[in-house]
């Protein structure tokens, strides 16, 4: 019984391992504080070595990365989310297309105003896809919440 037990575990543990799921980005979600009322909230992507991150505006073909906000009537966010990170752009036979991407990181920054000086959340969540020399994984959805105001 004990070797039969061991030959199926032998068997099972390559199938599980790859079983493993991808995920090459690591989200950190953040505010820093500018001034009484108005905040930047800084959703940074930290992309593992030989993958990339598609920019807001990636080009024809792979899913850009999107944010959406979830509305809150205490905070009103100012402008569009700007991207500070080392813009690449080349054309991508798979998509027939110039691309734009980042690699190892890029920070998405939003400036938002505060109403009140109560303590409140930003929710929302980002849309992306990452690729690679040889692959593309499917587009991913990553819920987050920022803590705002208050003191």
């Amino acid at each position: 019984m004990k070797k039969l037990f061991t030959a199926v575990l032998l068997f099972a543990l390559p199938i599980l391992a790859s079983a493993q799921i991808e995920n090459p980005v690591k989200w950190d979600f953040t505010a820093k504080k500018i001034d009484a009322s108005t905040y930047e909230l800084h959703m940074t992507a930290t992309i593992d070595s030989k993958w990339h991150l598609y920019a807001q505006e990636a080009g024809e073909g792979p899913v850009p990365t999107t944010f959406k906000l979830t509305k809150n009537p205490l905070v009103v966010p100012v402008g569009k989310i700007r991207e500070v990170g080392k813009l690449h752009k080349a054309f991508d036979k798979n998509f027939d297309s110039e691309l734009k991407y980042y690699e190892n990181q890029v920070n998405f920054v939003q400036k938002v105003t505060v109403k009140g000086k109560a303590a409140t959340k930003v929710k929302g969540s980002v849309e992306f896809m990452v690729c690679d020399d040889h692959q593309c994984l499917p587009p991913k959805e990553v819920e987050f919440a920022i803590s705002v105001g208050g003191k």
